[in-house]
């Protein structure tokens, strides 16, 4: 299983036309093979911080999300309203049972 983090902080004017943006864009991608969860959340602590989360099957999944021409246009888009690139951190993982940690 692989989990995406990305993090990014929204400017205040922008805000509606970018969570639609993040919305659409995580609709289209929980529809791909390999996706099992895609889901864009907004910071209790910090309402202009949006962040996705993102679980897929495998690094092949993720490999093919980016191929998505779709997926590179969303990136483009949301990096010119931003000015910058979103911060990604993408970790390898397995779900633990929580009997299992005793």
């Amino acid at each position: 299983m692989i989990i995406l983090s990305a993090s990014f902080t929204v400017p205040t004017d922008q805000r509606e036309e970018i969570v639609a943006l993040c919305s659409e864009h995580s609709a289209r991608s929980r529809a791909e093979p390999g996706c099992i969860s895609h889901h864009i959340h907004a910071d209790c602590e910090d309402p202009a911080r949006l962040f996705f989360h993102e679980i897929w099957q495998d690094e092949a999944a993720v490999a093919a999300h980016f191929a998505v021409p779709a997926s590179g246009a969303f990136v483009k888009r949301l990096t010119a309203l931003l000015g910058e690139r979103p911060e990604i951190e993408i970790y390898r993982a397995e779900a633990v049972s929580i009997t299992e940690l005793g």
